[in-house]
This record gives C-alpha cells, sequence and structure tokens, in this order.
C-alpha cells in the first residue's frame, strides 16, 4: 500500500473513532485570525478565555481592536499568557489586515496563495503556523496546518525523521492528500486530538489509540 493510501486510513480510523472535530471554534473568519495570534505557546483553553473577554467588550470587530492602545489589548489578554507580545503582534497583524485588504477578510482571500502567504510571514509574530492556520481556517486556502502533534506522530509511525522540519512536514501532506481545504481542516483537528489525548510526548497510550493499529 503506498503512502497516499495509508494517509488516507489514517484519516478515516480517526474520523471513525472520534467522530467530527468541528475545528476551528470561532463565529467568524477575524475571530479565528485573532486566535491564531493568541494560541501561540499556549493552550486552546487560555486562549479561548482571553477571545471570550474581547467578545464581551465586543471588540472582536478589526477596526474597534486596531483603535485600541496596545497596552489596553494586552490587559484584555492577559489569560493568554505572553499579552504585551501577542498584543503587539496582534496590531501588526491588524495593520496588514487594513493594508491590505481594509480589514476584509473576503477580500484578502481572493489574493493568490502564493502571494498572500509570503506577505503574512513578513508580519512581526506571525510564523508558518499561525499564517497557515490563517490561510486555512479564516480563508480557506487548502494549506496544511503542521504543529509538533502532527510531527509527533507521523515520526512514530516512521513517516518522517525525528527532526523533520515544518516545510518538510507540510509538504508529505499536501502532495499525497487531495488538496481540499476541508479534508486539511478536518485532518489536522484529528491529528492535534489524538496527539493530546493519546500520542502523548511522554507515556503513549498505544494500546487504545484510534491510530495504534497502524503501529509496526
Amino acid at each position: 500500500m503506498n503512502r497516499p493510501q495509508i494517509l488516507m486510513e489514517y484519516f478515516q480510523a480517526m474520523s471513525q473513532a472520534l467522530g467530527s472535530s468541528r475545528w476551528w471554534p470561532a463565529e467568524s473568519r477575524f475571530e479565528v485570525c485573532i486566535g491564531a495570534v493568541l494560541t501561540q505557546n499556549t493552550n486552546w483553553r487560555n486562549a479561548s478565555r482571553a477571545i471570550e473577554t474581547l467578545r464581551e467588550r465586543d471588540l472582536l470587530i478589526p477596526q474597534r481592536l486596531d483603535a485600541l492602545p496596545a497596552d489596553e489589548l494586552a490587559e484584555l489578554i492577559r489569560p493568554a499568557g505572553y499579552f504585551r507580545v501577542k498584543a503587539n503582534r496582534l496590531k501588526a497583524l491588524l495593520a496588514f489586515l487594513n493594508r491590505e485588504a481594509g480589514y476584509d477578510l473576503a477580500r484578502l482571500s481572493s489574493q493568490p496563495l502564493d502571494e498572500l502567504r509570503p506577505k503574512l510571514l513578513a508580519v512581526k509574530g506571525v510564523g508558518q503556523e499561525t499564517a497557515d492556520s490563517i490561510l486555512l481556517y479564516a480563508l480557506r486556502f487548502p494549506v496544511f496546518v503542521v504543529d509538533a502533534y502532527t510531527a509527533r506522530i507521523m515520526y512514530r509511525h516512521a513517516f518522517v525523521p525525528e527532526e523533520v522540519d515544518y516545510a518538510e512536514l507540510q509538504e508529505m501532506f499536501t502532495q499525497d492528500l487531495p488538496r481540499d481545504a476541508e479534508l486539511f481542516n478536518e485532518y489536522h483537528a484529528l491529528l492535534v486530538r489524538v496527539g493530546k489525548n493519546w500520542c502523548k510526548k511522554a507515556s503513549p497510550k498505544c494500546t487504545d489509540c484510534p491510530l495504534g493499529p497502524y503501529l509496526g
């Protein structure tokens, strides 16, 4: 069996065991962009607390959030950790959204992917995972997001070397799977769920893992 077939079998096994992920949990495309920054170096629970604070103050509107001074924004997103750094990163992202599309994410998504991704990566504080999360989850481009969970699972199943870099890991999925944003969305979400609950960094629970039967 070749690798594309195996990867689709993995997807089917995870889907059957876990059901739909319904990821990313957000009320708007803009909220996804904010969440992509707030989840850096923290867990989703902490990031969601910060997002909820912004929602309660009706600040999940680009123009309103951009008008807020950075120090006030930092205090509001304190639960997400590194709040001063993230406030500045959000400000940089907001400036980009304004400059490129007048805060209109539908307009932003009309740009060619091969032009838009480098522009996003040039925004201060936006790395590959953050940029690709915005591209996939907010703008719905067929871009596969990878992270530490993805790398760990693929290494333990002998698809990639332990020190695989982001681009190499992403390329594997992009080449071997149909280029479909919905598939990429759900596949990554399922890998995250498996990584969190079974394929842990220490003491992995392989016996009852949805992907356990595929280990050599």
